[in-house]
């Protein structure tokens, strides 16, 4: 009977200890990934596109990054200049990260256009309720995607405009905070150039 006690005692002190690691395991590895929750700011500013200044969709992140997400240069939508443009798809990406819903950027179909749209689940379709912009049609948005959230262009300022891309069969989902984490910035009003 003694054997028997001193067993289950054995298995539960296990069983918490086992416990107890998987909690700090999980607790550490939460405390160490990149958070930007509350503190970006998405605005309409002016960047450097090739050479010109243009409306450019930024955001600033709580360590002081700059980041272009979106140079505007195209006037392919009647009635809405690249700046009106600018300052709408900046609203909207400020109210999906304010909302919780800028988890993910995805790209599909909305009456008939291919759209990028912000989610908060990976799996979530675009809809009116989370899209962020409209492409011009015939353009692959999985492809436009990929291409304004290649840090390599970002860094090398190649990144291009919101107008399309080279097609592409594999679906976009960009983790937009892993995105942010490891974004190039430009320095902030008032900052010099040097990082």
């Amino acid at each position: 009977m003694t054997m028997a006690i001193s067993s289950q005692f054995l298995t539960w002190g296990v069983r918490v200890f086992g416990v107890g690691m998987l909690t700090t395991f999980v607790s550490t590895t939460i405390l160490n990934q990149p958070s930007f929750a509350g503190n970006a700011t998405f605005r309409c500013d002016t960047g450097q596109f090739k050479g010109k200044s243009v409306p450019t969709t930024f955001v600033f992140t709580q360590d002081r990054k700059k980041i272009p997400l979106i140079y505007w240069v195209s006037d392919f939508f009647p009635g809405l200049k690249p700046q009106q443009r600018c300052q709408q798809v900046s609203y909207r990406f400020q109210r999906s990260y304010d909302n919780g819903t800028l988890r993910y950027i995805k790209t599909g179909i909305l009456n008939r256009q291919p759209v990028v749209c912000a989610t908060a689940e990976r799996d979530a379709v675009c809809n009116k309720n989370n899209l962020l912009f409209t492409l011009k049609p015939g353009s692959d948005p999985d492809a436009t995607a990929r291409q304004l959230f290649d840090r390599r262009a970002l860094a090398s300022g190649n990144a291009t405009n919101q107008s399309g891309g080279e097609t592409s069969n594999d679906p976009v989902n960009i983790d937009i905070e892993a995105f942010l984490y490891f974004a190039p910035s430009q320095p902030s009003a008032g900052e010099s150039n040097n990082p």
